[in-house]
């Protein structure tokens, strides 16, 4: 028998051009978690270009900034969630999590049709 699912994810765009999504909430999480761009871009099997670049982009084009950087010494910078990062993470996953909750209902009205 076939396997049906309901797929969904969330992302907010800017001017047509993705701003935040799901790889962006997972390398935040990394950071808070880790006080490192480097660290958790190495979690997620991502390049820190890449990385960088992301946070780059969510600084620039963000209202404020996502992430603040410090200079390092014998250990080597840290990276940080700002306080307005953290806010928005926060905002992000609850309505995640209530998406979520209601997927399972779409999915079944959806998966039900098969068997009409």
């Amino acid at each position: 028998m076939e396997e049906k699912r309901l797929k969904c994810r969330l992302w907010l765009e800017i001017d047509g051009k993705r701003f935040f999504g799901p790889g962006r909430d997972q390398l935040l999480k990394g950071i808070e978690e880790l006080g490192s761009l480097s660290s958790a871009a190495k979690q997620m099997g991502m390049s820190y270009k890449k990385a960088w670049d992301m946070i780059q982009d969510l600084n620039s084009r963000g209202p404020q900034p996502f992430v603040t950087f410090h200079k390092g010494g014998a250990k080597g910078g840290s990276a940080e969630l700002t306080e307005f990062g953290r806010r928005f993470l926060s905002r992000y996953e609850v309505i995640v999590s209530e998406m979520s909750a209601y997927k399972a209902t779409w999915e079944n009205k959806l998966i039900s049709m098969w068997s009409e």
